[in-house]
């Protein structure tokens, strides 16, 4: 009973260590010679590798901001919500320091919700400045939602604390912007800027229309977010589009009157 103690105690202290003590505890217990104590050791080298392996993809996506590091503020511009059939589309600048070492950071689409989550206040927590932008459902519909969205990217921009030097931006070039533009294909897993404002941008769009679904429940935004999944064309249907639907998106399928 004492062991099993032991080796309880032995995962607790796993658990807790954060990520400068793993190499200590390896080494503290890799002679240990109970099979408990040595799967969580086999643990922690697991955890250590795969932390290191994470520090080498983090730095590979600073390879743009290495490329233009004389620029004092590198801003990240994406966008999230654009297809959806209601709400707005959303857009986020974010300037990182130049030292950032968040880990995790990616194409928003590629993360959990939670990892969405727990990312959102880390960035927010340690970006020089960021900032966001909307163009409503009314405005997709009056000017379309490509050019929506760069009115949003614009917002975006004018939000931020401080003006950016350089922009990187998610495969695209904002008009009416004086700043120069870096257009990146699929930067929001290129560029770690770009991925930290793809978090930002996704994080906040999924809020708000988790807020409008305690609003119309009947919709189901807190799941769908707006697509056009199955379940929420029958809901259209069934009910008729509400204010945050885009008419000029659902009118191929449903009265938008």
């Amino acid at each position: 009973m004492d062991g099993l103690k032991r080796i309880v105690d032995v995962k607790k202290e796993l658990e807790a260590a954060e990520e400068t003590m793993l190499p200590s505890f390896i080494l503290k217990y890799q002679t240990d010679e109970r099979a408990g104590v040595q799967k969580l050791a086999a643990q922690a080298r697991k955890r250590l590798k795969d932390l290191e392996q994470e520090r080498k993809r983090i730095e590979a996506l600073k390879v743009y901001e290495k490329q233009y590091q004389d620029k004092k503020y590198i801003c990240g511009i994406d966008e999230a919500g654009r297809g959806p059939l209601a709400g707005p589309v959303v857009a986020a600048a974010v300037i990182l320091p130049k030292n950032c070492d968040i880990l995790y950071i990616n194409d928003s689409k590629k993360l959990s919700p939670k990892k969405r989550a727990e990312l959102y206040d880390v960035i927010l927590e340690q970006a020089v400045a960021a900032g966001v932008g909307m163009a409503s459902p009314e405005r997709i519909d009056e000017i379309n939602i490509l050019q929506a969205t760069y009115e949003a990217m614009r917002h975006a921009i004018q939000n931020l604390a401080v003006v950016p030097d350089i922009l990187l931006n998610d495969a695209v070039t904002i008009p009416a912007v004086t700043i120069p533009q870096v257009p990146i294909i699929k930067g929001d897993a290129k560029s770690i800027s770009i991925g930290a404002a793809s978090i930002i941008a996704k994080v906040t769009r999924d809020r708000l229309m988790e807020e409008y679904d305690k609003i119309m429940p009947q919709y189901r935004f807190a799941r769908n977010k707006g697509y056009g999944s199955k379940e929420h064309i029958e809901a259209i249907q069934e009910h008729g589009p509400s204010v945050i639907h885009r008419k000029s998106f659902i009118k191929g399928f449903v009265s938008a009157e």
